[in-house]
C-alpha cells in the first residue's frame, strides 16, 4: 500500500517493489483514501508520505497513528523529504515495532528498500541513518555518548536502525563475536541491559538517547 500525492513518486516506489517481487495492493493520493484502502486490503505494510493534502503538514502522521490504532498488526513506513526528529520521536513514543522512517532521496536501492519493508512487516524497525544520527545527537559535552569510540557509535547507530547483530557484522565487515562485544560494551557504558531482543534493544537505546520519548 503506497500513499503519496505525487503519481510519479507512487509509480516509482511501485516499480521498485514489483521489481523485488512485492505486491502493491493499492495506491492513495490522500489520507482519507489511504485509510479506506488499508481497511479494505489490510496490507502487510503501508508506505505513507508524511506531508499530504489538504494542508501538506501532518496529515500523513495522523493517518499513520490511525492505521496503528485500527490495525496494530500492519507495519507503517513513513517517507519524508527532510529529517524531522520531532516527528520520529512522536511516532516512536507509541512503539518502535512495525515502524519505519526513511528519507525519500535516500530510497535509491530497491533491494535495501524491500528489505526495510520486510523488516517492518516482520515486527521490526527501519530508521534512516540520518534520522538515527539526529536521535543520537547528544548536546552535552560530558554526556555518556561521548564515552563511545567511533566504532562503538557506528554499532550503536546500526542497533538503533533496527539491525540484528548478524546484519551489523555484515555491514561493518566484522565477526559476530566482535559485534556482541561492542554491543555489550556500549550498553555497559550507557547503563542499559544488553539483550538479543531487537525491539527491546531499539526501545532502550532510543529512550536513553532521547529522554523525551
Amino acid at each position: 500500500m503506497i500513499a503519496d500525492d505525487s503519481p510519479l513518486v507512487r509509480e516509482g516506489i511501485a516499480s521498485f517493489l514489483r521489481g523485488e517481487g512485492l505486491e502493491v495492493v493499492a495506491e492513495a493520493a490522500g489520507p482519507d483514501e489511504l485509510l479506506e484502502a488499508v481497511d479494505e486490503h489490510a496490507p502487510d505494510v503501508a508506505i505513507v508520505d508524511i506531508r499530504m493534502p489538504p494542508t501538506q503538514t501532518d496529515e500523513g502522521i495522523q493517518a499513520a497513528h490511525e492505521i496503528r490504532r485500527r490495525h496494530p498488526g500492519i507495519g507503517v513506513v513513513l517517507l519524508s523529504q527532510h529529517v524531522e526528529v520531532g516527528v520520529a520521536t512522536q511516532v516512536l513514543a507509541e512503539s518502535p515495532q512495525r515502524l519505519g522512517y526513511l528519507l525519500k532521496d535516500r530510497v535509491t536501492d530497491p533491494e535495501d528498500f524491500a528489505g526495510s519493508l520486510r523488516r517492518v512487516a516482520g515486527g521490526g524497525t527501519a530508521l534512516d541513518p540520518q534520522v538515527v544520527s539526529g536521535l543520537l545527537a547528544d548536546p552535552g559535552a560530558s554526556g555518556p555518548l561521548r564515552s563511545l569510540s567511533p566504532r562503538e557509535r557506528e554499532v550503536l547507530e546500526l542497533v538503533a536502525e533496527g539491525r540484528s547483530n548478524k546484519a551489523i557484522g555484515e555491514r561493518l565487515v566484522i565477526t559476530h563475536a566482535a559485534v556482541q562485544k561492542h554491543v555489550s560494551t556500549i550498553f555497559n557504558k550507557l547503563g542499559l541491559p544488553a539483550t538479543e531482543d531487537d525491539d527491546r534493544r531499539i526501545l532502550a537505546v532510543l529512550a536513553f538517547v532521547r529522554p523525551d520519548l
